[in-house]
């Protein structure tokens, strides 16, 4: 469905000087372990703008903004975001807040009847470069062509994962490995885990196979070393430039900003990270100590769509591009493609679900496949340009058990309990 049939006889511009929240809702789609809570905010002039809380983190991280934002104008995206950025955080816990911010993004849109990337300054881009994670496979020749397969499908950019799995599948490739259920949860300079030399081999011999199917027309990046310290990243590290890969992503902690910068030092691949990042202020000092080549945030945890393209902004002040993260639905799919569009200095948005059938149903107003030959076309449609389906959203809400509580279970629910403020929020005095 085309944006203007999907759009035809609709209202797409309202007063915006009166509009106003009146309500919250959260309906939580996915598969199996992925969960993707989706923000509906309704007004009291029949617009209803959705965005979407970052995969894996809890819808709670919205619903307790509610209170907060009924009866305010969500055209005053910023003036928003400036009272509710207070209760985000690095990682999941900025899910909330971003997740908020894109539904304000997508109301303003509506109700000026212009698209995102406009209220971001307008685009420099028509189509968006999309890169597509791949799972892991065992075998380097099945790695390999599963990513030329990517290829075939029109992809420019791809990534897979690169880990010290491989190394442990030979004998004495790694010393005091665990697997990742006993050190999930230890930060990467304390599990004590380091690789050898027979282990770097391993891993050399696995990506010169992917290489030598995939070949050096495609940047490949990759992701996913283990929980290993700065040492071992730093060899295993200098015996992969030799492939020339697009980066190196999260080998440490983002925290650890002079390990990154010795990181940065001691390799001649890019070094990348930044996708558990909360605003701006998280990359400075990554960028000011020249220790990160590709700045990688995640715009539902980054702090959504105006937020990420001043990370974006301040990036390209220290000459490093920006790259974003992104394994959720279309809906934030697309207010990554509306920022990516805005951002002078972006060259690639990952996507997790490419190989998932139904993926493309969740949305209404684009074109289909919205992922087309490896790109995303920008949407001109109002707001984020996309409606949702509601038919594929029922038919999808994640009522799968896993280890987390999923909230709520129904279909954009009533969310009474949450209207009542029952706080004092402001943070000076």
């Amino acid at each position: 469905m085309t944006t203007e049939s999907h759009l035809e006889g609709v209202r797409t511009a309202s007063n915006p000087s009166d509009l106003k929240i009146t309500d919250m809702r959260i309906a939580v789609v996915g598969h199996g372990n992925w969960r993707w809570p989706l923000i509906r905010l309704y007004t009291n002039q029949g617009l209803v703008g959705i965005g979407e809380v970052r995969d894996g983190a809890s819808a709670r991280y919205a619903l307790m903004l509610k209170s907060r934002l009924l009866g305010k104008n969500p055209c005053n995206v910023d003036q928003l975001f400036r009272e509710i950025k207070q209760f985000g955080g690095h990682g999941r816990l900025g899910g909330g807040v971003c997740g908020v911010e894109m539904a304000l993004m997508d109301l303003a849109g509506k109700a000026y009847g212009v698209p995102a990337y406009m209220l971001a300054g307008g685009k420099f881009r028509d189509k968006i470069r999309v890169y597509a994670d791949t799972p892991s496979l065992e075998d380097p020749e099945a790695m390999g062509k599963a990513l030329k397969g990517r290829m075939d499908r029109g992809f420019t950019f791809l990534k897979m994962d690169i880990g010290i799995w491989i190394a442990a599948k030979v004998e004495g490739g790694v010393v005091g490995h665990k697997p990742m259920s006993e050190v999930a949860d230890t930060m990467h300079p304390f599990t004590g885990i380091q690789v050898t030399e027979k282990g770097i081999e391993a891993i050399v011999e696995y990506v010169r196979t992917v290489r030598d199917i995939v070949g050096y027309e495609i940047p490949i990046a990759t992701d996913h070393f283990g929980h290993i310290g700065l040492e071992s990243c730093i060899r295993i590290g200098k015996a992969l430039d030799q492939f020339s890969l697009a980066w190196y992503e999260d080998m440490i902690p983002w925290q650890y900003v002079d390990q990154w910068r010795e990181l940065k030092e001691a390799v001649d691949t890019p070094v990348c990270t930044g996708g558990d990042i909360y605003l701006k202020e998280g990359f400075i000092p990554l960028l000011e100590a020249n220790a990160v080549s590709v700045a990688h945030p995640d715009l539902a945890t980054s702090g959504g769509i105006l937020e990420t393209k001043k990370i974006g902004d301040m990036a390209e002040d220290y000459g490093v591009p920006m790259a974003m993260h992104q394994a959720g639905s279309p809906v934030v799919a697309m207010a990554n493609v509306h920022c990516a569009a805005a951002t002078y200095n972006f060259i690639g948005l990952e996507m997790h679900s490419v190989d998932l059938p139904w993926w493309d149903s969740l949305v209404d107003g684009v074109s289909k496949p919205v992922i087309n030959n490896g790109f995303v076309d920008v949407p001109e449609g109002p707001g984020l340009g996309i409606e949702l389906n509601e038919e594929a959203v029922e038919e999808h809400l994640n009522r799968e058990p896993d280890r987390f509580a999923v909230y709520p279970e129904g279909f954009f629910e009533p969310t009474d309990e949450w209207d009542a403020l029952d706080s004092h929020d402001r943070v000076w005095s």
